[in-house]
């Protein structure tokens, strides 16, 4: 059987500690993206909201001038 060699272990730790702060990072990052599309959600409904009020008073009124 080999011998442990505390070298490799320093680096494998070094290495693990490295993919954990990775890791940290990009569940920050993938939580700040859902953020902003939830964020982009909200908004588009929004939007089409107003739109679909808008369209409306125009079909409204077009009906009233086309319909005379």
């Amino acid at each position: 059987m080999k011998d442990i060699d505390p070298y490799e272990i320093g680096r494998l730790t070094a290495e693990v500690q490295q993919l954990k702060e990775q890791q940290s990072a990009m569940e920050k990052d993938l939580k700040e993206l859902l953020a902003l599309a939830n964020k982009s959600k909200g908004g588009f409904w929004v939007g089409m909201a107003i739109a679909s009020f808008i369209g409306g008073i125009v079909a409204f009124l077009l009906r009233g001038w086309v319909g005379h």
